[in-house]
C-alpha cells in the first residue's frame, strides 16, 4: 500500500480554516493548539498520522529542535518506537564533541546557535526530522546538514503544517529529502489561510 506523504489531515485542516488567525500575508497563528497551548490527544492523533508516512523510510531516529519541535518529535518517536533527540537552540550547553549550525530567527529576530551531541548521532543513522511548521526551511536545512555532518542519512523531513508558497519545501526536495506534511497552506489572503486540497 502506498502512502500519500501531503496528502491532508482533514481534522487539522479544518482546525486550521476554522481557528486559525492571520496576521498580514506572512503569519499564521495557530499556537492556542499546536505549539504553545498543546491538545495532548489532538498531537497524538497527528504524530501518529506521521508516523504512518514515516515508516517506509525506516527511521531509526528523530531529529528536531527545541521549543516547538518537541512536542510533535516526541509523539513521533513514541508512535515508531525510536529515540529522539533535539537541537538546542537557548544556551546551549552541549556535550563536546557536537555539531553546530547558526540559523536566522525571523520569529526572534537575529541568529541563534543551534547545537547536537555528535554521542547522540552515531554514524550511519537513518535520521527522520520533525518539526511543527515549514517555512523557508532555515531550520530542517540546519538539521539536514547536521545530520549529514555526522555521517547519517536524513531520510525524510516531516511537518504538521508546510507554507508551500515558501521555500522550504523545495530546499529540502533540492537536498534529496522527501517532505512529509499534513497540511500545506498555499497562501494567506485577507486574513483566510487557502489550504492545499489535493
Amino acid at each position: 500500500m502506498t502512502v500519500s506523504l501531503n496528502s491532508p489531515m482533514p481534522e487539522l485542516a479544518d482546525r486550521i480554516e476554522r481557528e486559525g488567525i492571520v496576521q498580514g500575508n506572512e503569519i499564521l497563528k495557530i499556537d492556542h493548539f499546536l505549539n504553545h497551548r498543546i491538545e495532548p490527544g489532538f498531537m497524538q492523533r497527528m504524530a501518529r498520522e506521521i508516523a504512518v508516512r514515516l515508516r517506509q523510510f525506516k527511521p531509526d531516529m528523530i531529529l528536531t529542535a527545541e521549543a516547538s519541535g518537541i512536542a510533535p518529535g516526541l509523539m513521533v518517536a513514541l508512535e515508531l518506537d525510536v529515540p529522539m533527540v533535539y537541537g538546542k537552540k537557548y544556551h546551549p550547553d552541549v556535550e563536546i564533541p557536537s555539531i553546530s549550525r547558526v540559523i536566522p530567527s525571523p520569529t526572534k529576530g537575529g541568529q541563534v546557535k543551534m547545537v547536537v551531541s555528535q554521542k547522540y548521532l552515531t554514524p550511519g543513522l537513518r535520521v527522520a526530522i520533525v518539526d511543527d511548521f515549514l517555512s523557508n526551511g532555515r531550520t530542517a536545512t540546519a538539521l539536514v546538514e547536521i545530520t549529514k555532518e555526522a555521517n547519517c542519512t536524513p531520510v525524510a523531513a516531516a511537518f504538521l503544517v508546510a507554507k508551500s508558497f515558501k521555500q522550504g519545501h523545495k530546499m529540502l526536495e533540492a537536498a534529496g529529502v522527501p517532505v512529509v506534511t499534513l497540511a500545506q497552506v498555499d497562501a494567506l489572503v485577507d486574513g483566510k489561510a487557502i489550504l492545499h486540497k489535493g
